[in-house]
């Protein structure tokens, strides 16, 4: 029988069997996804990556999703649900002071959105701060990550990048093809100047609410994506489990 690692569905005995000793947390969004894409995007993409690498890593606990993340700039397209920036940063910072306080300390963040990148980052070090010997580490932008494992060629449109894009769009169809509407998919390539990074409101680059050239996604690259990056993501925890979780001046202790 397979072994459980996703927290909603273990039972007390179950979680003490499993003998878990690190954690992986999914954090996405409800947010509008063009006209193509679901609006639980960023969150079903972000778990299916946790529990791709939990079925590879032993003592790997799956947490529950956060399922909302900081959505103001996509509100102009409907239905996009979001918290404040501070809110965030305070749910994020209860739910690994919950983890460490339960006893596992070593924590892996997948990322699924944009906005929730700035509030990850304050509420893990706040936490490193408070606890000196806990590890977390996340995946920021797995989006942009994919681009990086895969061969250039790879993508056709904008190196893959976008939301609800190429590249994005080809996992969504690889992950859950049921859910997409790809005969309503519509996008562009938005005309931005260079070096300096512009705080759009995301109706100002795209009337489609979408970015990059969705219609270019195939379920072939999204399952190249998919199994780079959760490749990438066990070869991580093996390396760092391997050197103890230690890294930088620990590694020379």
């Amino acid at each position: 029988m397979e072994k459980k690692h996703f927290h909603p569905h273990l039972t007390y005995t179950d979680f003490k069997e499993g003998q878990f000793d690190k954690a992986i947390l999914a954090v996405g969004s409800a947010e509008n996804h063009g006209f193509h894409l679901p609006f639980g995007t960023d969150t079903l993409v972000s778990l299916a990556i946790a529990e791709g690498v939990a079925k590879e890593v032993e003592g790997l606990l799956v947490l529950p999703p956060v399922t909302y993340g900081v959505s103001f700039h996509y509100d102009d397209f409907p239905f996009t649900l979001t918290l404040r920036p501070e809110v965030l940063v305070e749910v994020l910072k209860d739910i690994l002071d919950s983890s460490i306080r339960q006893g596992i300390n070593h924590i892996i963040i997948i990322n699924g959105h944009d906005g929730n990148i700035a509030p990850i980052e304050i509420a893990s070090r706040s936490i490193k701060i408070k606890y000196p010997d806990s590890f977390i580490a996340s995946l920021d932008t797995w989006w942009v990550k994919a681009g990086e494992l895969l061969p250039p060629q790879t993508f056709e449109a904008w190196g893959g990048l976008g939301h609800a894009g190429e590249g994005e769009t080809s996992i969504v169809l690889h992950l859950y093809p049921q859910l997409t509407r790809m005969e309503n998919a519509r996008g562009i390539v938005p005309d931005l100047p260079d070096n300096l990074d512009i705080k759009w409101k995301f109706s100002e680059i795209t009337p489609y609410g979408a970015t990059g050239d969705p219609t270019k996604g195939t379920q072939e690259k999204g399952e190249k994506m998919f199994k780079a990056l959760v490749d990438c993501v066990v070869k991580f925890i093996q390396e760092m489990e391997k050197a103890g979780w230690k890294y930088g001046e620990k590694a020379k202790l």
